[in-house]
């Protein structure tokens, strides 16, 4: 079984991003429902950052909000 980061994040600019691991499909309950537009979470700090919506920051990337938690992520091929 893989080890999960405490944090991890799909922003390629980030140090949070781990590209190989993003590829290999995570999954994430927050709060014990599934999240599928998570942008971003950190487990120890109980938050996760999700798209909302079509919308774009001025530097292209999507807008966010933040919502705090349960995060509980999980790899989806050993869901």
């Amino acid at each position: 079984m893989t080890t999960l980061p405490d944090r991890l994040s799909q922003d390629p600019k980030s140090p949070f991003h781990d590209k190989e691991l993003l590829e290999r499909g995570i999954g994430i309950r927050f709060n014990g429902a599934e999240k599928t537009n998570v942008w971003e979470y950190c487990v120890s700090e109980g938050w996760v950052r999700v798209v909302a919506g079509a919308a774009l920051d001025r530097k292209g990337q999507p807008m966010t909000m933040k919502l705090t938690g349960t995060v509980e992520p999980y790899l989806e091929s050993e869901g």
